[in-house]
């Protein structure tokens, strides 16, 4: 599919909240990241699973703490120097950290001590900051959730949420005990255990009334809360000062039109739902009268989206899919959760910076954090801010202009991103990111995911072609990139057809164009898949013309890491491609790889040795091939991420050295030269840690280089895309 110049204008206009501002506005961007395994506590095994869930900032901005649920601790992070994150320990709660929140140099926290679900119980734990000593417990009869305090820090609650077993019943709902909610007294951060109070929440939602599962709580200046009744629907409004219930309502349903519904490995935002019901999970109190909730779902809904009330339940804006298309633009949409909750908005934030009232959603399947500005009527979105992967909690901290993300999965068992704090902060500047959006088509989005490879437009300076790889598996798809954009723009795409209909069966991770304008395509197979190693040649129409299987010299060695790029050298029957193998097949010599050769005329297949760096850590790799002028330039690159990371370079190997032996007997190997260095601009390209795969390279048509990564489709990923210029000064 083609968007016309007219319909991309509009695509752009519609990407405005996205593009770069004016120099003088002030906006976000990270300026830090915080592994949270670097607070595991002496004697822990590094890889130990670690989360930051929760998060919270003590009275002077300068000390986040945060819950970590499975090392069943607080963790803090001195952020005196905000760019510069120190490790503040850990301190063990002796159960399940649920919530913290700060005052007066005290933590508290809220802690499940239950031994199951059935037999739920609680503590409040009051912590010395400075000291990191626990003060004071008070029992709360009860598994807690979210806890929070009043504006002047003297009264507290917490939703003793009571959470229902998914092992039960298939999770429905009511299972009991019921829980209920907890108000107490707060002075000097210290709290008097006996001024505890329980409100009972029984009979109030039409959605098993008897089990009202209480999930988030917010304060207005005002001192009512603001409860909400996740699994119930239910939004409830209680008097603090007076411990009862004022007023409640159903959050209701929303429909939704727009939206991918369906986990298929295709991004087509044209589905629709009706009647989803809410759900929500965190609310936020934007003023005395106003608040807004988070949508996330957890039992039969989750509108995808977020919805501002008045405390009397009267709809004053709901979002709809907006939010979730806004993410699509910029390649964040999770194929993966079509089918359910979409972005899963789960985690607000709201506070005023210099003026401006701020709120912020944090969508967890998409590690993204919308930032509105609050106009009193609609809101504005003015950036989405990248994220660690699942953001749970956040906190704004305007005194120093900071804001700060808790993202709670961590993935180094698997040799993926760990959990991590995430700082940003508000100055006059641009935004760092995106770097790289997708133009609509008819007021849809496109989306984008996976970017696998890259090559020049022919004969236009600053127009690159890209490609999608498995994650897209039903929709392979070219893209067309305007680099001369800021960020830079996706304005087509082309979905590789076979007979007609989408191709199956292709992981597309390379791509060249020939002399007629058409395309070499590289897949990278894997046999446990059913994906065959190949080549394909495809007309500019995007239909396959040709499919070249690899020679049983090379199949009979395979394993699933194969093609990871593909280039073109020479010209009219001299044209030959050549091809990167991404990891040692089974007949390779260790710590070799093949760069493997074919003529599309005389149909020969040759290959020779590309010597690997060594790491002491992971596996080393090829993940691109580009030839220009008297080289083809060679990304390697370790599979590792963010402080581990240590190899994301790019080599070059001059052209007269790559003369391809036949397959099968000995293959000579080629000579390497140092042409560039990724991990720096890995580093602080947007501040997060050192993403995985830098996957594509190529030089346009007037000589000028870029690269770009792979998100992964936001699976076990942070979803993040760089897409950036790469100086090659005195590179030929």
């Amino acid at each position: 599919m083609t968007i016309s110049s007219r319909k991309a204008a509009l695509a752009a206009a519609l990407l405005a909240s996205v593009a770069f501002p004016a120099a003088a506005e002030p906006v976000f961007n990270r300026i830090a990241s915080f592994p949270v395994a670097a607070n595991l506590p002496a004697g822990k095994d590094k890889l130990s699973t670690t989360s930051a869930e929760i998060i919270t900032a003590t009275d002077d901005g300068k000390t986040l703490i945060y819950s970590d649920s499975p090392l069943g601790a607080i963790g803090f992070v001195d952020i005196t120097d905000a760019k510069a994150p120190k490790a503040g320990g850990a301190l063990m709660m002796d159960g399940e950290p649920t919530s913290v929140t700060s005052a007066a140099g005290k933590a508290l926290v809220a802690v499940n001590t239950g031994e199951s679900k059935q037999k739920p119980s609680g503590r409040l734990v009051i912590v010395d900051v400075a000291t990191k000593k626990i003060e004071n417990t008070c029992d709360l009869g009860g598994q807690p959730d979210s806890i929070a305090l009043n504006k002047d820090k003297t009264l507290g609650t917490i939703a003793i949420e009571n959470e229902r077993d998914e092992d039960v019943n298939d999770g429905k709902i009511p299972q009991m005990p019921a829980g209920d909610l907890v108000i107490f007294q707060v002075k000097d951060g210290t709290v008097d255990c006996g001024t505890i109070k329980h409100i009972a929440l029984t009979g109030l939602s039409a959605v098993a009334p008897e089990d009202p599962e209480p999930e988030f709580v917010s304060f207005n200046s005002q001192d009512e809360i603001a409860l909400t009744l996740q699994e119930n629907n239910e939004i409830v409004i209680i008097d603090a000062k007076t411990a009862q219930v004022k007023t409640h309502f159903s959050a209701g349903s929303t429909d939704l039109a727009g939206i991918d519904t369906k986990r298929d490995g295709a991004l087509k935002f044209a589905g629709e739902l009706k009647g989803v019901l809410r759900e929500p999970d965190a609310v936020k109190w934007l003023d005395g009268n106003r608040l807004i909730v988070a949508n996330e779902g957890d039992y039969e809904g989750g509108s995808r989206g977020f919805t501002i009330f008045d405390k009397t339940g009267r709809v004053l804006y709901e979002s709809g899919s907006s939010f979730e298309r806004a993410v699509a633009d910029l390649g964040h949409y999770p194929d993966g959760r079509s089918g359910s909750k979409g972005v899963e908005p789960e985690g607000l934030e709201a506070a005023t910076f210099g003026g401006q009232q701020y709120f912020f959603v944090l969508a967890e399947r998409a590690s993204v954090v919308g930032v509105y500005k609050d106009t009193g009527a609609d809101p504005e979105l003015s950036q989405i801010l990248p994220s660690g992967v699942s953001p749970e909690g956040a906190v704004a901290i305007p005194s120093r202009n900071l804001f700060a993300t808790a993202n709670e999965v961590d993935l180094g068992e698997d040799g993926g991103p760990r959990s991590h704090v995430m700082i940003y902060e508000l100055s006059e500047g641009e935004k760092a990111y995106p770097q790289i959006v997708a133009a609509e088509k008819d007021s849809n989005p496109v989306g984008f995911a996976a970017l696998s490879g890259l090559a020049a437009v022919p004969e236009k300076p600053g127009k690159l072609f890209a490609v999608s790889d498995s994650v897209l598996g039903m929709q392979p798809t070219i893209y067309t990139i305007d680099a001369t954009q800021r960020p830079a723009v996706i304005t087509e795409t082309l979905t590789v057809k076979r007979d007609g209909a989408a191709a199956q069966k292709l992981d597309i991770e390379g791509i060249a164009v020939d002399e007629k304008g058409w395309f070499w395509l590289a897949s990278e197979g894997n046999s446990d898949k059913l994906l065959p190693h190949a080549l394909y040649h495809v007309n500019p129409k995007g239909e396959i013309k040709a499919e070249v299987a690899l020679p049983k010299e090379l199949t009979a060695n395979e394993i699933r890491y194969g093609f990871e790029g593909v280039t073109i050298i020479g010209s009219g029957d001299d044209a030959t491609l050549w091809m990167a193998i991404q990891r040692e097949w089974k007949d390779d010599e260790k710590g070799f790889v093949k760069l493997v050769s074919y003529n599309p005329k005389s149909k020969e297949w040759g290959a020779v040795r590309y010597p690997l760096d060594k790491s002491e850590n992971g596996w080393v790799g090829l993940s691109e091939i580009s030839a220009h002028g008297d080289n083809v330039y060679i990304i390697e690159r370790d599979n590792l991420v963010g402080d581990a990371a240590k190899l994301k370079k790019l080599y070059k190997v001059a052209i007269t050295d790559l003369k391809p032996a036949e397959l099968g007997g000995e293959l000579p190997a080629v000579k390497k030269t140092e042409a560039y260095d990724f991990l720096n601009e890995l580093k602080t390209a947007t501040n997060g840690y050192v993403l995985d795969k830098i996957e594509g390279f190529t030089f346009d048509a007037g000589g000028k280089a870029y690269a770009v990564t792979d998100n992964d489709g936001v699976s076990d990923s942070s979803g993040e895309t760089l897409f950036f210029p790469v100086d090659l000064v005195g590179t030929n």
